[in-house]
């Protein structure tokens, strides 16, 4: 398809190479690769999510839904995508109907990306994703996937066919960052909004406004800015190819973790349900600065007796839990300033290869 569209500038910047196209007012956009350009291979892989929902009319941009996009629709309505890279469409949907996919598929993906990324046509990879549970699954994959090259998660908050929808451009900035070499070693990013963050530290933070993607400690490392995409700093925690954690080596299914947000009274019944029902470990979203309410302890100990592994982690969703005195005292480990639902991975995690308190503080330390 063509699109008629002035452009902004007369040079466009890919990557290291520059390529002069005379101004021209409404300007044809390039169908395809212009001859003599290389560029990536960048594999474009759906989860489905927001960006590829679709509505009749474009003012609606909550109550959206089907028919919902194929990856291959987004290319075809994006050839300024040809400019950056070679996209190869990829459908890992776990199912047409969409929603959200359980962790034995987002097993599958990660074994797929380690295909992929093994592949030396294969430059980058981005992922689609809902906004709702996308740092969940990136984080999950930047633990157990063994990746050095780019990997970008991208979603949107409005559908493909909304008024002002973010979707297309994010799409292309995404491409973009995985075609870019300086992305390489970074882990899982996040690139929306022009940011890029990597997974492990970014959360969403708002409903339905564009800018939802906060880093509520750490800033963002990267942008994807109309001339570049610039990188400003390096992710320190372990990822991907530095991680001990790999999918070949998981169980089919990771051991049960639950998470339970605190209030004042907060009582111990859930905390033994929970035991119960056989979990292996517990993640307590503490109040202020990852405290468990008093009306909990016994049932944290009889938890404890029968080997349930205990995380803090803190409700303000910002600085850290430490370690202290009294948490060391009673056997709870930091869960540093990891959010519950991402606290809650890393222990499922940290259980497939130890018990051991000692050794789990280690994990929630570096990881």
């Amino acid at each position: 398809m063509k699109l008629s569209r002035a452009f902004l500038a007369a040079t466009l910047v890919i990557g290291h190479c520059s390529l002069a196209l005379p101004f021209a007012h409404a300007q044809e956009i390039p169908p395809i690769t212009p001859p003599g350009l290389k560029v990536p291979n960048v594999r474009l892989l759906s989860l489905g999510g927001t960006i590829s929902g679709t509505a009749t009319e474009r003012l609606n941009v909550t109550n959206y839904g089907s028919p919902r996009l194929n990856p291959e629709d987004w290319v075809a309505a994006l050839p300024e995508l040809a400019l950056f890279a070679k996209v190869t469409p990829e459908d890992i949907r776990q199912s047409k109907e969409g929603g959200d996919a359980d962790q034995p598929h987002m097993l599958k993906v990660a074994r797929r990306l380690e295909e992929l990324a093994a592949d030396p046509s294969v430059d980058g990879i981005v992922i689609t994703h809902g906004t709702n549970t996308m740092v969940e699954t990136g984080y999950l994959l930047s633990l157990i996937t063994n990746i050095k090259k780019p990997v970008v998660m991208v979603g949107s908050q409005r559908p493909w066919t909304g008024l002002s929808g973010d979707g297309p451009l994010y799409m292309v900035n995404a491409v973009r960052v995985a075609a870019t070499p300086a992305a390489a070693g970074k882990g899982v990013l996040h690139a929306m909004n022009q940011n890029v963050f990597p997974i492990r530290d970014v959360t969403k933070a708002s409903a339905y406004r564009v800018h939802t993607f906060q880093g509520i400690d750490l800033g963002v490392i990267g942008v994807a800015d109309p001339d570049i995409v610039k990188f400003y700093a390096e992710p320190t925690r372990l990822h991907t190819f530095k991680s001990e954690f790999n999918v070949a080596k998981l169980p089919a299914k990771l051991p049960d973790v639950e998470v339970i947000y605190t209030y004042n009274g907060t009582p111990g019944y859930i905390v033994d349900a929970m035991v119960t029902n056989g979990v292996k470990g517990i993640v307590v979203d503490g109040t202020g600065a990852g405290s468990i309410p008093g009306s909990m302890n016994d049932a944290i100990k009889r938890a404890q007796a029968k080997g349930v592994i205990i995380v803090a982690t803190a409700r303000t969703h910002g600085g850290r839990v430490q370690e202290t005195p009294r948490r060391t005292e009673a056997k709870v480990v930091p869960g540093d300033n990891l959010p519950p639902e991402k606290a809650r991975i890393l222990l499922q995690l940290s259980l497939t290869k130890t018990t051991d308190l000692a050794e789990i503080k280690r994990i929630f330390d570096q990881y």
